[in-house]
């Protein structure tokens, strides 16, 4: 006869998800819990009071990440870590981050009601400041945590009020040691909403996560000359709007048409002097794509040089600079073989892969194996009111996560 597998409680996950949506619900059911703000202290409150209640100890390091521990057979080895982050953006949703903080709680419930013990430690928890949306940049803490930022340089960012990290930290009483630092684990699991419309497209509940996008973020600038709008005649004009769109338009051409997974966007556009008599001289606006495969990203950096040698400049001069980059983050492989195999042994309907946003578990994967769970988003929806994944994949994803950690 077949063993009964340990299974979450649904009911359970969807009314502590409820709960903490609290602290800082919006009118439209979202949520604003910006970082360290007072509903941010109040959700990091309620997380200690959870993982206190089950028994687990609680301490917190320098940059204010909350590690709820739930002893093992053998406390001495490497824990397995189940984490994300309970700050949000403004207006964003019930699901973003909150989720994955919610099943390592939920995992460390079903183990513990049914006197099930680990080999090792388990570890929840919640990382500071993944959103970036009061204090940038996004994933500060695992940032630090991995090396890739520097600790002072975060400390003194400032968010619109002037307010310093550093002083918002010292304030909210979460200051603990820098020897409490995430340093070493047998796995860190980051279950998150999908954020995207692939899994739904495709009628999938889980994803498993291989790798998170590479891509490039380029700022062109185009110069030309204002002049009056109604006497300058049309083949003396240096407008650098039209010279803008023209490379725009070659843009989506040429990058629609080398890989049907490379994603780019033109999100930011400033014309100036943005009078509607007045020949624009200036336009500046960013460029970013992003793509599993670094050769393809290699051939969009060569596309936006040839866009500033265009031939339909209008008459302007065409310059584009990198901002930014980030190498493809591939997941631990053999981790990902046991989430797939979870999904398999629950008869999910899955799909193995990649991230195009950003996440903690990017950083930490540089010193500790890694995977990322991903579950269903309803109509793509994030980052807003709107955001939704059922109760259902909710249970189904952390159904994956517990039987992974279980595995492991």
């Amino acid at each position: 006869m077949k063993k009964q597998k340990l299974m979450i409680n649904g009911e359970r996950l969807k009314n502590t998800i409820e709960e903490f949506a609290n602290f800082g619900r919006t009118e439209n059911n979202g949520v604003t819990r910006l970082a360290l703000s007072k509903e941010d202290l109040l959700a990091r409150e309620y997380f200690i009071h959870c993982c206190k209640e089950l028994g687990m100890s609680v301490v917190y390091d320098d940059m204010g990440n909350i590690y709820g521990t739930l002893e093992g057979v053998d406390n001495s080895k490497p824990p397995i870590v189940i984490g994300s982050h309970l700050d949000s953006v403004k207006k964003g949703g019930r699901f973003d981050g909150a989720l994955g903080v919610i099943a390592g709680l939920e995992v460390a419930r079903t183990l513990v009601e049914n006197h099930v013990r680990l080999s090792v430690p388990l570890v929840v928890m919640n990382i500071t400041n993944e959103e970036g949306a009061r204090f940038e940049p996004s994933m500060m803490s695992s940032g630090v945590l991995s090396g890739k930022f520097d600790k002072d340089v975060m400390l003194a960012k400032k968010d619109i009020d002037g307010i310093t990290f550093e002083q918002a930290l010292n304030e909210s009483g979460y200051v603990g040691s820098i020897e409490a630092r995430l340093k070493d684990a047998k796995a860190f699991l980051e279950m998150h909403i999908e954020q995207g419309p692939i899994l739904e497209r495709e009628n999938l509940a889980v994803g498993v996560v291989e790798s998170v996008l590479g891509m490039v973020c380029y700022e062109f600038v185009v110069q030309g000359e204002s002049d009056h709008a109604g006497t300058t005649p049309m083949d003396m004009r240096r407008d650098a709007l039209f010279a803008a769109t023209n490379i725009i338009a070659a843009a989506r051409r040429k990058l629609g048409s080398l890989d049907q997974n490379l994603v780019f966007t033109m999100g930011r556009i400033n014309a100036y002097p943005n009078i509607h008599t007045v020949i624009p001289n200036r336009v500046i606006f960013t460029l970013e794509a992003r793509h599993k495969d670094p050769t393809v990203i290699q051939r969009v950096e060569e596309i936006i040089q040839e866009l500033t040698q265009i031939n339909e400049n209008e008459g302007c001069t065409i310059m584009a600079q990198k901002l930014w980059d980030r190498q493809t983050v591939f997941f631990n492989e053999e981790l990902a073989n046991k989430v797939e195999a979870a999904c398999q042994s629950l008869d999910y309907p899955y799909k193995r892969m990649d991230s195009g946003a950003g996440h903690d578990a990017q950083f930490l994967a540089s010193y500790i194996p890694t995977v990322m769970i991903f579950v269903r988003s309803v109509k793509g929806k994030s980052h807003c009111e709107e955001e939704l994944t059922t109760w259902e994949d909710c249970e189904k994803g952390v159904n994956v996560l517990l039987e992974t950690v279980l595995s492991l």
